[in-house]
């Protein structure tokens, strides 16, 4: 094997091993987003939430994202919010183990259901990635993206061991 060939297999080694370790982003609520008519106690059940995840909220105005407390999230209290954003697209990154709430702190919105409650479990490190649930893509990580904007940073993982076959494979022919 030449030189090229060892630099190429080695940089799709490293390729394989570090973004499939990249985490999930789980669409909060699937296509209907987050608003009243969503129930997340059903949405959020059977999913594996793992830190380096990302939760992404989509919301119209006169909705709120607010991560707080457990003995705020029962109480539908937003008062004393760990964040808080209403900008109608809201990315929370999952950095640490352990549960989670969220509400929306709009009049009534919490008490009518506008809820979540998730467990971040740590991710075992290893570089297999699991199986996301239906409607979570793996992504790079991101920031919240302005309103009105799109992103199409998001990487298929099942793409990324084919891609790397047909690079050794071409690097091998050259």
């Amino acid at each position: 094997m030449g030189a090229g060939t060892i630099v190429v297999v080695l940089v799709l080694s490293i390729l394989c091993n570090v973004v499939p370790s990249l985490g999930a982003t789980f669409n909060v609520g699937g296509s209907d987003g987050w608003g009243l008519t969503g129930d997340y106690q059903t949405w959020s059940k059977g999913k594996t939430f793992k830190v380096g995840d990302s939760l992404v909220f989509k919301y119209p105005d006169g909705h709120t994202v607010n991560e707080v407390s457990e003995s705020d999230y029962k109480s539908c209290t937003a008062a004393n919010s760990i964040t808080s954003d209403s900008s109608g697209t809201t990315t929370v990154a999952l950095k640490t183990a352990g549960n989670h709430y969220f509400i929306c702190s709009s009049a009534g919105h919490c008490a009518g259901g506008m809820k979540l409650a998730v467990n971040v479990v740590k991710d075992s490190g290893s570089t297999t990635p699991s199986s996301p649930a239906a409607d979570a893509t793996s992504t790079s990580p991101s920031t919240t993206p302005k309103k009105g904007s799109s992103s199409s940073a998001a990487v298929s993982l099942p793409l990324v061991p084919w891609l790397a076959m047909i690079s050794l494979v071409a690097a091998v022919m050259i």
